[in-house]
């Protein structure tokens, strides 16, 4: 994540310490897709969810092995996600205990199945945040998500836990279908009283790997990196304090620190520091994925490769062993990579970027990011 309103205006949030503060041996951040499940069919999901039951998904009692193990490990943020995790019934409970054993929950949902009682539950687990996907403002959200009345129902969830008391977001996937809803979304932020609002790059896996011509161009995404500077810079300007952040995408931060450079030399080099010491993707080192059938995986995004699965050995037996060429890879990858990425003056910032998307675009995890938009003037090609 590249938090754009800290980098920019200097707003700290609660998830700074993880980004810009860790160093040595860090646990990762877990997404957890604990059912794939789902009630809604988003046209990009990495997880090609259905309206369908899946066979051997972990029982209760196997998730709440997982909990004790992460927590024994010391993972910080479990994120709850799925499908959509709350058609999972066991939910509450692996929340809670989770919580119980010191681990930050989060929760990934559409919102559309939160009631009172369900916000009421959410806040009795301990989920400390509920991220809402929003694709757009009505009809456009609508379309995309794959259900009439969606949106309506997910601004609603969203009022319902802020009714609770919890703390909400957004979560925004960027393309070519939606990126005129841009200053819609910030526009929602700001009348809905949302405090965060994540905008994600779309990243061609699963049923993404048919979004190919709705991916944008390089310079489509620089004039929407422009506009989300300019919207936190007038939030700043305006006293309104909401937490930004681009997700999936480091050439973000590279994109920021070059843009700060022409107006501010001084911010622009406390950015670069900031961003060095975040060290860039890190899929695989400080984020890692466990998907609904127990598998491990570097991210949410990179399912075609497993590092084992929790029903054999222990997540944190299987992270910690490394002997999978892959995961090594992953782990020191500066020296392995090909293309421009091998070869950019801010790989030490940028890390490679995501290697699900290299990936995607031509099956090796080495390969340059097709998702980097920098002109090869920049990079030092």
């Amino acid at each position: 994540m590249i938090s754009v309103s800290r980098l920019l205006c200097g707003l700290r949030a609660t998830g700074d310490p993880l980004r810009y503060e860790r160093s040595g041996d860090v646990r990762p951040v877990v997404v957890w897709n604990v059912t794939r499940t789902c009630n809604l069919r988003c046209i990009h999901c990495y997880a090609s969810a259905e309206n369908v039951k899946y066979p051997g998904e972990l029982t209760t009692e196997q998730a709440l092995w997982v909990v004790d193990d992460l927590a024994g490990f010391g993972a910080p943020v479990v994120l709850f996600s799925g499908g959509e995790p709350l058609l999972r019934e066991d939910l509450f409970t692996l929340a809670e205990h989770a919580s119980k054993k010191g681990i930050r929950c989060v929760l990934s949902t559409n919102a559309t199945l939160i009631d009172g009682e369900t916000a009421q539950r959410l806040k009795s687990a301990g989920f400390a945040y509920i991220g809402v996907s929003i694709d757009g403002v009505g009809e456009e959200h609508d379309r995309i998500r794959g259900k009439a009345g969606s949106f309506d129902e997910a601004i609603q969830g969203l009022r319902n836990c802020r009714q609770q008391g919890l703390r909400t977001g957004l979560r925004f996937t960027i393309n070519r279908l939606n990126r005129l809803q841009l200053p819609a979304i910030f526009e929602l932020v700001e009348r809905e009283d949302i405090p965060r609002l994540c905008i994600y790059h779309l990243v061609l896996t699963g049923r993404g790997d048919r979004m190919e011509r709705f991916e944008m161009s390089h310079e489509e995404t620089r004039e929407a990196m422009d506009f989300i500077f300019e919207q936190v810079r007038k939030f700043d300007e305006r006293g309104l304090e909401k937490e930004i952040l681009t997700v999936d995408n480091h050439t973000d931060g590279v994109y920021l620190y070059l843009t700060l450079r022409e107006e501010n030399a001084d911010r622009a080099e406390e950015v670069y520091r900031l961003l060095q010491r975040s060290g860039g993707n890190r899929s695989g080192i400080a984020i890692a994925c466990i998907d609904n059938l127990g598998n491990v995986h570097a991210d949410q995004f990179s399912w075609h490769h497993s590092f084992g699965n929790v029903l054999s050995r222990p997540f944190s037996e299987i992270w910690q062993d490394g002997t999978d060429p892959a995961m090594a890879i992953l782990r020191n990858r500066k020296s392995h990579l090909k293309g421009r990425c091998g070869v950019c003056r801010f790989l030490d910032i940028c890390n490679g970027n995501l290697r699900a998307r290299a990936y995607a675009n031509t099956g090796d995890w080495l390969d340059a990011d097709p998702g980097c938009y920098l002109p090869e003037a920049v990079t030092g090609l």
